[in-house]
């Protein structure tokens, strides 16, 4: 089996959040499954210094800087069709919601890179299971706005304490056509209808640990739906 991972940078306030993105790379190992780290030859939104939170007067490309999560090894998404991956799998990180889409900046009225949006689409369209962690269900909210699919997904609870406004991204999830439920770090939702696993992972104000389990958890599923 071949998961594909789809990285927006290296980085959680301007690319893919690393700790995400290399906890799904040894749970798919975990399961005996190979992962196909999948990227955009592009310039990220922008750079920001991860010691300050500061923008920095620098440009990066979002497939140069997640070949360091991946070790070189990771291919250009327009060179990806579903034949080539069993599903996929998004980690969170802001460059979903910077580089994937500009929701960072418009919300869900904002848009999605249309090369993301193709494969995603493709994807769904053919039965293949995705994975979403932590943010990145905007991503696949945007990818299927418009469409008949109606999606289940959850971005996180705003029962338990989250460093983010989870009613928020839960309001503009909804907006988008995705019907939304509060799901803790303990838990994933599964939308066996439509193939579509999200787990809040870091939304959350979790334990690395507790990142982990959630993430094998989605892993495993994705797993048992493709």
């Amino acid at each position: 089996m071949k998961i594909g991972v789809l990285l927006s940078g290296c980085g959680v306030y301007d690319g893919a959040e690393i700790q995400e993105a290399v906890l799904t790379l040894l749970a798919i190992d975990e399961i005996g499954a190979e992962a196909v780290c999948i990227s955009i030859d592009e310039q990220q939104h922008h750079v920001v210094n991860h010691l300050t939170g500061e923008e920095m007067p620098e440009k990066r490309n979002m497939m140069v800087e997640a070949a360091r999560i991946a070790r070189g090894n990771i291919r250009e998404i327009q060179t990806i069709v579903p034949a080539d991956i069993d599903g996929l799998i998004i980690p969170g990180g802001f460059g979903s919601a910077k580089n994937f889409t500009n929701w960072a900046f418009n919300g869900s009225n904002g848009n999605i890179d249309t090369r993301v949006k193709l494969l995603l689409v493709n994807l769904v369209n053919v039965g293949k299971p995705i994975a979403a962690l932590c943010v990145s269900p905007i991503v696949v909210a945007k990818a299927l706005e418009g469409s008949d699919i109606q999606s289940k997904m959850t971005i996180g609870t705003d029962a338990e304490k989250s460093p983010f406004d989870i009613s928020s991204f839960s309001a503009g999830l909804n907006q988008t056509g995705v019907h939304t439920e509060m799901k803790g770090v303990h838990d994933i939702l599964v939308d066996k209808t439509n193939k579509i696993i999200t787990a809040p992972c870091y939304m959350m104000d979790a334990s690395i640990n507790e990142v982990r389990k959630n993430i094998r958890a989605a892993v495993e599923a994705l797993r048992d739906l493709a």
